[in-house]
């Protein structure tokens, strides 16, 4: 492991920050809301504009909101100059920023309405497109990834990382529609963690300056 950090490297961390804040906030929140049912409901519901545990959301998640765009962000600009990533993986790289500014902008311009509810109003149907553009492009992203490790040694580690991540997502996404609505909450956090945690994982290769030829790559 190459001991030499920059700074943009210790900005890899960011990605751990992010996910132990999603999980806190995943944790705790339900215990600010009265009823909720984590087996059942979805993670968003959580922060809907009319759930008791939005205030408490907010709070917990504000670390996973502005790390992990600053995580994928500094990933980017990390291997862009790095000529050794082959075009496909760089690729991938990008559509998954992108994915997250998606998320995190979109997210907070557009909560649920109300939680646990139909899907009708403007803002509920808005943050429906948000939820479909986040999963179609994290579903892009990790195929690139996938496709990168196929033709390059160097990237294989990490397009198996994303293999998994893509069938995590998966089950998440076609388990919704075959699960009894008491377990699709159970499988709607699959999808969730999927790109959470691959954020993660991309934190810590940026921390371990990945593309040097000292790294765990």
């Amino acid at each position: 492991m190459n001991c030499n950090k920059t700074l943009i490297n210790w900005f890899g961390l960011s990605g751990l920050i992010a996910l132990i804040s999603y999980t806190a906030a995943v944790i705790i929140s339900p215990f600010y809301y009265p009823g909720y049912n984590w087996k059942k409901q979805a993670v968003s519901d959580l922060s809907a504009d009319n759930a008791p545990s939005k205030s408490s959301w907010n709070r917990i998640a504000s670390l996973y909101n502005v790390c992990s765009v600053v995580c994928c962000s500094c990933v980017s600009i990390h291997i862009s100059e790095k000529k050794q990533f082959s075009k496909i993986f760089k690729i991938g790289i990008y559509i998954f920023t992108i994915m997250q500014w998606i998320s995190n902008v979109g997210y907070g311009s557009f909560p649920l309405s109300e939680s646990g509810k139909d899907i009708i109003t403007f803002q509920e149907i808005m943050h429906i497109i948000v939820t479909i553009l986040v999963v179609l492009l994290s579903i892009i992203s990790l195929i690139c990834i996938i496709i990168a490790g196929f033709k390059k040694v160097e990237e294989r580690i990490i397009s198996i990382l994303a293999f998994i991540a893509l069938i995590m997502m998966f089950v998440g996404a076609v388990g919704q529609g075959i699960v009894p609505k008491e377990y699709f909450g159970i499988i709607e956090r699959f999808s969730v963690f999927s790109a959470v945690g691959f954020n993660a994982i991309l934190g810590i290769y940026l921390f371990i300056n990945f593309g040097e030829k000292k790294t765990l790559l």
